[in-house]
């Protein structure tokens, strides 16, 4: 479809064809500062992408605002937001490209549909609380929270339109007599004290959300602004219609003051039932799988998410609410995602929150195996060479997430206050040692035949029996290096760039010199591989060099200096893959294999530019797991991105590959299983939430897939098995 023409006249009339390199396909709506378009980038990814409008282009103070929308959407991110693609604040034209999402907004919804059942009504409240703590944890104001600005996306809602969103830092203030928003979803702040507006205004607005969500109307209702105005700030909200669980919670959120509102942390505890089953199945819709040799996307359906228990609603801080006005009726009507408007989503870098920190191991005197503590599940239904899916819980819910690595006859695992063995075939205790220091972070490692953790953040080295825990040896770590194990050897980069090899097992000194080439040797080993790498980019970003060590012998195997900022992730017959950056944005442009028998490089763009990606290779193909919940398969072979899907998610672990499949953990502890050639989702495991839903871990843990058996973890504390040949049985 060719870009539709506004009816009015000048500039406007004929809308550009392109925005960057995004061809315009239509027009998906308009407001006050552009007009978004369905667009399609070179490789024919959808993106959505807003235009500002003509005369505004020409206002400075509007380029203004523009670029800090632009700035608080790539700041902002979450599983109920989505990734700015690209954008050119100083075009002639401004735009932002953002992700595409399909959905209609909440306003469109309500307008068709009615007002929404009170299952769902809950899991939206979870859904834009949870928007909300992302946007207020990286310093940033929604300002114009309104049902028009939310997506009801099918996998859940996405805070949309960041066009008059401040950051607190923000050196842009608000002109007096100036009003920014929309009256009937505007704090009373945003009237009385608009310079003072803080993230309370948001919470304030989400409760006027959720009235009409639950109602058609707003809890100020009146055809005049100024009337709504003076209810805002003097009335009490009019909750007619409100599901009576959730009506004390959402008087809470129109509390007057900003302090007497609940904060979005608050919201979720609330919710908590609700924040822990909204997303307990990821819907990737098939559509989203994009084909870069195909013209047009595939269309699919949806897996609905479970609703949790009822939760317990909040006790009203102010007045009673105004009653007497007929419920509104409740059809369900047609999913909401295939009818309506279509609008694209914004956001931007992930803010991480460290939690379920691990702890440092220290030696029990009888390292015999006793209970858990905890519970342990043998499901039914054995595979066909007898193995049959089980859930372990070592120990409480609130330890955190286990990080676990296999050994040739255990699961070792290391979580908040313990490090544990597991029977892989059952999942029962083998051995387990408390700790009362926090663990170095990461899973742990197998080398010279022993379980090496790093205890005391990073400052100790203990390497453990694996059949029993016993420790059998430690080790100082000198503080301002580098640490990395490469088989049987244990490489530590000293402060002054000198490196020593160190036998993993016996502690004995291999060698010790400093990398030629190498200021400061910090080394990537990839499994099975006979050398370590060491890595080094250019001032400038415009090149890599690349140096193959023997971890054995400090020999020099070869040396390279490659073109762009790379960053190494695999290897695979003989040759040595990387991540090819940005030099300013550190998004992955490209994926680049490096053959050093030839001395040849082959270069492979991707598409929407993977941020934070994770990556794993197998055969010649990469694949890539990126914030955002973009997974996507390049192969280096045929020169083309197989496959790229949208799985919904704010981010995932680094991908695992084994048998044709692609595992992934995500945030809420489900693992996913996707068809490694076809890009597909062939199965996934139920939510596994921890006490703490609010929180997020700093690092989620890989997949560990023996034999055809998948182990992974979850943050409440469990770690399960299941049969990797058999995902949809999960």
């Amino acid at each position: 479809m060719a870009p539709q023409r506004n009816a009015g006249a000048g500039a406007e009339a004929e809308l550009p064809e392109y925005a960057g390199h995004y061809q315009l396909e239509s027009r998906l709506g308009s407001g006050g500062m552009g007009v978004v378009h369905l667009a399609r980038s070179t490789s024919g990814m959808k993106v959505a992408v807003k235009v500002v409008h003509a005369q505004f282009a020409r206002d400075p103070e509007f380029r203004g605002r523009f670029r800090q929308e632009v700035a608080a959407a790539r700041r902002v991110s979450g599983a109920f937001t989505a990734p700015v693609v690209d954008a050119d604040p100083e075009a002639e034209r401004p735009w932002m490209a953002t992700l595409f999402i399909p959905g209609s907004t909440l306003a469109d919804h309500v307008k068709e549909h009615g007002a929404m059942p009170p299952d769902r009504l809950r899991r939206l409240m979870a859904g834009l609380a949870e928007a909300l703590r992302d946007i207020h944890r990286v310093g940033v104001v929604h300002r114009d929270l309104k049902p028009s600005n939310v997506l009801l996306a099918e996998d859940g809602p996405k805070v949309i339109d960041f066009g008059i969103s401040r950051p607190k830092d923000s050196e842009l203030r608000t002109e007096t007599g100036k009003l920014i928003g929309t009256p009937p979803f505007m704090a009373p702040e945003q009237f009385r004290r608009p310079r003072e507006v803080g993230p309370a205004a948001d919470v304030f607005a989400l409760g006027s959300v959720m009235v009409h969500a639950a109602t058609g109307r707003g809890p100020f209702d009146s055809d005049s602004p100024y009337v709504v105005a003076y209810q805002v700030v003097h009335d009490e909200p009019d909750l007619a219609g409100v599901p009576e669980n959730l009506a004390p919670l959402v008087l809470r959120c129109l509390a007057k003051e900003p302090e007497e509102r609940p904060t979005p942390d608050e919201l979720m505890r609330e919710l908590r039932s609700v924040a822990a089953s909204y997303d307990t199945q990821t819907f990737i819709p098939s559509q989203r799988t994009v084909d870069p040799s195909a013209d047009e996307a595939r269309t699919g359906g949806e897996t609905e998410g479970r609703t949790g228990a009822e939760p317990e609603a909040g006790k009203p801080r102010t007045g009673k609410p105004r009653t007497g006005k007929p419920e509104v009726g409740e059809p369900e009507g047609r999913r909401a995602g295939r009818r309506g408007r279509w609008w694209g989503v914004a956001a931007g870098v992930l803010a991480l929150v460290v939690g379920g920190a691990v702890a440092s191991v220290r030696l029990l005197d009888d390292p015999a195996p006793r209970t858990s503590g905890g519970s342990h599940t043998v499901s039914a239904g054995a595979s066909a060479d007898g193995f049959m899916p089980w859930t372990e819980k070592p120990g409480s819910g609130n330890a955190g997430t286990p990080q676990c690595a296999a050994t040739a006859a255990a699961l070792v695992c290391t979580q908040s206050g313990r490090v544990y063995a597991l029977s892989p075939s059952d999942g029962s205790l083998l051995w387990r040692h408390p700790a009362a220091t926090s663990l170095g972070s990461g899973q742990p490692v197998l080398s010279g035949g022993l379980v090496q953790i790093l205890t005391d953040e990073g400052r100790h080295l203990e390497a453990l029996d694996p059949a029993s825990g016993k420790v059998r040896r430690r080790q100082d770590v000198p503080a301002g290096g580098g640490l990395r194990f490469a088989g049987n050897t244990l490489l530590l980069t000293g402060a002054d760039g000198t490196v020593t090899a160190v036998d993993s097992a016996s502690g004995a000194t291999k060698w010790h010199r400093r990398v030629p080439g190498q200021a400061f040797a910090l080394f990537t080993w990839f499994t099975g591989d006979r050398v370590a790498y060491a890595t080094s980019t250019s001032d400038d970003g415009s090149s890599t060099r690349v140096t193959a060590v023997d971890p054995d012998t400090g020999d020099v195997r070869w040396d390279a200096r490659l073109d762009g900022s790379l960053r190494p992730v695999g290897t695979s017959g003989g040759s040595l893959y990387f991540l090819s950056l940005d030099r300013v944005y550190g998004v992955t442009r490209a994926v680049v294999r490096y053959s050093p028998a030839s001395r040849t490089t082959r270069r492979v763009a991707v598409t929407a530019s993977p941020e934070d990606a994770h990556a794993a290779v197998r055969g010649d193909v990469v694949y890539l797991m990126a914030t955002g919940g973009s997974l996507s398969a390049v192969d280096m072979g045929e020169r083309r991105q197989l496959w790229q899907l949208q799985t919904s998610v704010s981010r995932g672990s680094a991908p695992v590959v084994d048998g044709g499949h692609v595992y992934v953990t995500i945030p809420d502890g489900r693992l996913l299983a996707v068809d490694a050639r076809r890009g597909r989702l062939l199965g996934q495991t139920p939510t596994r939430l921890g006490t703490h839903p609010d929180r997020v871990v700093a690092t989620l843990p890989d997949p560990v897939v023996v034999k055809g058996r998948v182990y992974a973890a979850a943050p409440d504390g469990t770690v399960f098995a299941v049969d990797g040949r058999d995902p949809s049985a999960w």
